[in-house]
């Protein structure tokens, strides 16, 4: 008979996940040059497709479809979801369009500054109070982008439109509060009809490579979706099982191995103003990560506080009742 998982293996099993998630995300940069020639637009437009059809899988091999019909009633919900769709289509977007292009290290920062990008949302959107040290960890975030301005010749558009697309698409994903699969079934199927036609445009016009550039290419960008489904079905897994904290460091895995892609084998440019606007956005994630361990810290132990408090009265309210 098989043993419950103890608190301890599940927390290993998330941390398994959670590397997995974000080691196959950090790792993307290898797989999209391998769907050249194929352009950015039609790559997008596969992934699109195939990740409705993956996901539409392992929602039938799971039998959770049963958070459709509920959907359906709700068009603030839905208008939510095309929203999402849309903003992740645009990060999408970007992200390939720049790895073909040979701009992977600035999609390494993209993703490094989404944090800092999230919380300016949390405070220009849900009005949400900062602690003095997410206030200084912003402000070495802007100055960073001051200094790769400056280094770059022109704002770090990639960079900023990677984290602006994802952050705001993290905040419309916390007000839809759908799970990972069920969120990315709805905003496939968003995807899928304007993705599908204009597959089938490009095919019709003779400029489609899925039939054309042989067996193994067809299979790598029907392969999109599968890979598209994977790191977001193993994100979910870690994250029932692991304290934000803990998620909230993996997070850093994928921009780490971006910006190691792009430097060792992308053998992209560092010139030294990049490499300060860098170390700026560094240490603005180590004060915020910083900041917010130790902010957990106080919050369990007022926890703890609170609970051995209320255990220590709840002998002397048994004896003072009424009998």
């Amino acid at each position: 008979m098989a043993q419950p998982d103890t608190p301890h293996s599940e927390t290993r099993t998330g941390f398994l996940y959670g590397t997995a998630a974000y080691a196959i995300w950090g790792l993307f940069p290898l797989y999209w040059p391998l769907l050249e020639p194929t352009g950015p637009f039609e790559i997008l437009a596969h992934r699109m497709v195939w990740s409705l059809i993956t996901v539409a899988a392992a929602l039938t091999l799971t039998r959770r479809w049963a958070w459709i019909r509920p959907l359906l009633r709700q068009p603030r919900r839905l208008a939510m979801i095309a929203a999402g769709a849309t903003l992740i289509s645009a990060n999408w977007a970007i992200y390939i369009w720049a790895v073909n292009s040979h701009h992977v290290v600035e999609t390494a920062l993209g993703y490094f500054i989404n944090p800092l990008v999230v919380i300016a949302l949390g405070v220009l959107v849900m009005r949400e109070r900062l602690r003095p040290a997410q206030w200084a960890a912003v402000a070495i975030g802007a100055a960073a982008v001051v200094v790769l301005a400056v280094g770059y010749g022109k704002l770090p558009w990639i960079a900023l439109g990677l984290a602006a697309s994802f952050g705001t698409y993290s905040l419309v994903k916390k007000k839809v509060a759908l799970g990972g699969l069920e969120s990315m079934a709805a905003e496939t199927a968003v995807q899928f009809l304007p993705a599908l036609g204009f597959l089938i445009l490009l095919g019709a016009r003779g400029k489609s490579s899925f039939a054309t550039a042989g067996a193994g290419h067809a299979a790598l960008l029907a392969a999109s979706g599968l890979i598209t489904a994977v790191p977001l079905i193993a994100f979910g897994a870690a994250a029932v099982r692991l304290p934000l904290s803990v998620m909230g460091m993996l997070q850093y895995l994928a921009p780490v191995f971006q910006f190691a892609l792009g430097l060792l084998v992308f053998h992209e440019a560092m010139p030294p103003e990049r490499w300060a606007g860098f170390a700026l956005v560094w240490l603005a994630l180590a004060l915020l990560t910083w900041d917010g361990l130790r902010a957990g810290r106080a919050a369990r132990a007022e926890l703890a506080t609170a609970r051995a408090k209320a255990a220590a009265a709840a002998p002397n309210s048994r004896e003072t009742a009424p009998r």
